[in-house]
């Protein structure tokens, strides 16, 4: 299939994307680094393989077709990057770049009779051919994965073998990459990387001779083409702006809020900045006469990828009242860069176009427009960037922003399917932002990236691994606060001791959960201290909140007594800033929240009687509370579970009622017994899709009416039974 079939035109931007990076981590010459290149398609396979090595180390030919057994020569340069084929009769890529190094050693520069001079950097190696194992007999397809296995010994410890100091690039189909995931898990252990292209597959007998030598490498469709298409714990992460920070805010996560015995989450939702204000200059009629005219001069555009194009003339277009020379400076910067590519200037003059591009959008994604579309120029207008000026100053900025601007684009609808792929992108171009920041020297922009890194994590968490991903985010957190300190910007060290305590809450629902809690609670009590109630009053009753549900859930290990007061304690002090008025959802949850509490502490066994029925009275009101606040925020989301308050609600009622010490008349008891089974038939109604919960509930029911019978005889029995739908009474009569 031809590299310019418009039938790739899907995947062509992708492609180019994954490129990209990869070639980034290639180039940033770190040692013992594994990456695997996942590509079913072997044509685009041989591209990209020929592409990296013309780039990196020097134009090979038909490298790629030649016989396993014939080795590469040395050149007079040599090497950073050397591509073998897989040796089918001994599949093992350790031995096969031990016997080159041992052909090919460095090379001695900078020899003199007063110096011995140093070796060349030993050269990074991609191995290709794997897919040819398929054909193979199934001993050598398990001894390569036999191989695989004992390689893990040159990534993991120091031992005495110039492979220590190199890389390795695996290519492989996918089939191989199920396969080494589970027969070589040690070896999957240890990759730094995995890059996935997209493509059909192609048949290992086609790829002998598909012709592999091209006249000009930029022809082809990863480099410069013609056409292409293109949140607990974590509080936000931040690009950067004109030499200072700006968070870009989004729904931030917060530990989970409680229901019963179960956990659900919690979201806080910062304000954004203000919208950027324009007033258009010109009337309706005039500005879409010359938006038709500029976006059909934008078309013709031919050295600029289609996909780029598109977006841009589509965010034009969606913003037609809005006209103003703001609006129209993209198309002016697109063809400011089409004139570039036909003069043919410098790769760093056209980066810095494509740089100007990108940090428009960026801009306006930091003031509140982060629509898909402005997320995905910038994305590939800094990805055009990099592409053209490897060395530039501002990479490792442009690299913290493609990384949010991939985190935000998983947290922008309807983009929640591809989630964890935007994540771990975002996360690839953290760590290679990291790997070219000296925390010495650049410390600010270093804690900014590592923030970033952890929340990353956070949100990776979610899909896989979540134990060792919130691992990662707790180490990339203290590592931000090794060099964020709160005498350089209170506020945002709060934030990221914030970050810290919800990582490490998360964590404690995995293992060790007393310790993690605890740390949990000194981060948050840490993050606390730098804000005053009076001017941050939302932050600080959020982070009241937060250390409540820490203390409810350590109350679940040790001292459940003074864990449990201290949890209402906090709630309480939370709710002084928590106000409906002020967050009606956040008020809610926290009362939500302080129920739980007050049910807990009633019915520890070493609560007093009268203590009891008092802490089942506060439990009642602060349930009541969330359940009104909720009802009054009819549409807007919830952050805790409506249905599980409503029986949350009902039992306490129903607890109340069955206290031996409660000796209240039987009007008394029969209001608490109908408000009870009130609130459980309002939860049954909306678990119908819920098969366990649905049947819990049910129980619920029944025994709230025989303590009707119980308490109130067979008139209080008939009375409940006139409040159950008719559709229920046979099954509830059956267990009467």
């Amino acid at each position: 299939m031809s590299v310019n079939d418009t039938a790739q035109n899907d995947n062509s931007s992708w492609n180019r994307q994954v490129y990209q990076r990869l070639k980034l981590a290639l180039s940033l010459g770190l040692r013992r680094q594994l990456f695997l290149a996942v590509c079913d398609d072997l044509h685009l396979r041989n591209q990209v393989a020929t592409r990296l090595h013309s780039t990196l180390a020097y134009p090979i030919g038909q490298v790629l077709s030649q016989p396993s057994n014939v080795q590469e020569n040395s050149t007079l340069a040599y090497p950073r990057l050397v591509t073998l084929r897989l040796n089918l009769n001994d599949p093992n890529p350790i031995l096969q770049i031990n016997q080159w190094l041992a052909n090919y050693p460095p090379p001695t520069v900078g020899a003199s009779k007063d110096s011995p001079g140093r070796p060349f950097p030993v050269p990074a190696f991609q191995i290709v051919g794997v897919e040819h194992l398929t054909k193979q007999p199934v001993a050598t397809q398990r001894l390569f994965l036999h191989h695989l296995r004992l390689s893990e010994q040159y990534f993991s410890v120091q031992e005495s073998s110039r492979f220590l100091e190199s890389n390795l690039l695996l290519w492989i189909p996918r089939p191989w990459l199920s396969a080494i995931k589970q027969s070589a898990p040690q070896f999957w252990r240890c990759r730094t990387g995995v890059f996935v292209f997209a493509g059909e597959p192609t048949p290992a007998s086609q790829n002998s001779g598909y012709p592999e030598r091209f006249s000009n490498p930029r022809s082809l469709d990863l480099g410069y083409i013609e056409q292409s298409i293109v949140d607990e714990s974590v509080t936000q992460t931040e690009l950067r702006t004109a030499g200072t920070e700006l968070k870009l805010k989004t729904n931030s996560d917060f530990p989970a809020e409680t229901q019963g015995n179960s956990v659900h989450k919690t979201q806080e939702s910062p304000s954004t900045a203000d919208l950027l204000k324009a007033t258009p200059q010109q009337q309706e009629s005039t500005n879409r006469s010359g938006s038709a005219s500029n976006n059909q001069s934008l078309s013709s555009l031919s050295h600029i990828s289609s996909e780029l194009t598109e977006l841009v003339i589509a965010t034009i277009n969606t913003n037609i009242a809005q006209h103003t020379e703001d609006y129209l400076q993209p198309q002016q910067i697109l063809l400011e860069i089409e004139e570039l590519h036909q003069k043919q200037v410098a790769g760093e003059v056209l980066a810095e176009a494509y740089h100007r591009l990108g940090t428009l959008y960026r801009l306006r994604i930091e003031q509140g427009e982060s629509t898909l579309e402005n997320l995905m120029v910038a994305i590939i207008a800094y990805q055009e960037a990099i592409s053209y000026d490897e060395a530039s100053p501002q990479l490792p900025d442009i690299l913290n922003d493609l990384g949010t601007l991939y985190w935000m684009l998983y947290r922008t609808p309807p983009n929640s399917e591809e989630g964890q792929t935007y994540i771990e992108q975002a996360i690839e171009f953290y760590q290679l932002a990291l790997n070219m920041i000296s925390p010495q020297t650049h410390s600010e922009t270093y804690a900014r990236v590592q923030n970033n890194l952890g929340t990353a994590y956070g949100d990776l968490a979610r899909f896989s691994h979540p134990s060792e991903n919130w691992q990662q985010a707790i180490l990339a957190y203290n590592e931000a606060l090794s060099y964020r300190t709160a005498e350089m910007d209170s506020l945002k060290y709060a934030a990221c001791q914030n970050n810290l305590g919800t990582a490490y809450w998360h964590l404690g629902q995995y293992n060790q959960p007393i310790v993690h809690l605890k740390k949990a609670i000194a981060a948050y009590n840490e993050a606390l201290v730098h804000y005053n109630p009076e001017q941050e009053p939302l932050k600080y009753g959020m982070i009241q909140n937060n250390i409540g549900t820490a203390c409810w859930n350590l109350a679940q290990y040790e001292q459940p007594a003074q864990n449990l007061q201290r949890a209402i304690d906090v709630y309480t002090e939370a709710l002084k800033y928590r106000t409906p008025a002020n967050v009606p959802s956040a008020c809610a949850a926290t009362q939500n929240n302080l129920g739980t509490a007050y049910w807990h502490l009633a019915n520890l066994s070493q609560t007093t009687k009268e203590a009891r029925h008092k802490y089942l009275q506060l439990c009642i009101s602060a349930y009541e509370e969330a359940v009104a606040l909720a009802h009054s925020l009819s549409g807007i989301p919830l952050s805790f579970d409506l249905l599980a308050s409503y029986n949350n609600l009902g039992l306490a009622h129903y607890q109340l009622v069955i206290d031996k010490s409660f000796n209240d008349d039987k009007a008394t008891r029969s209001q608490h017994l109908e408000v009870a089974l009130d609130n459980h038939l309002q939860a049954l109604n909306g678990l119908s899709k819920q098969p366990e919960a649905y049947q819990t509930t049910f129980n619920y029911i029944v025994k709230t009416i025989r303590a009707f019978h119980n308490e109130l005889g067979i008139q209080g029995q008939n009375l409940a039974l006139s409040k159950v739908p008719s559709q229920l009474l046979p099954e509830i009569l059956s267990k009467l």
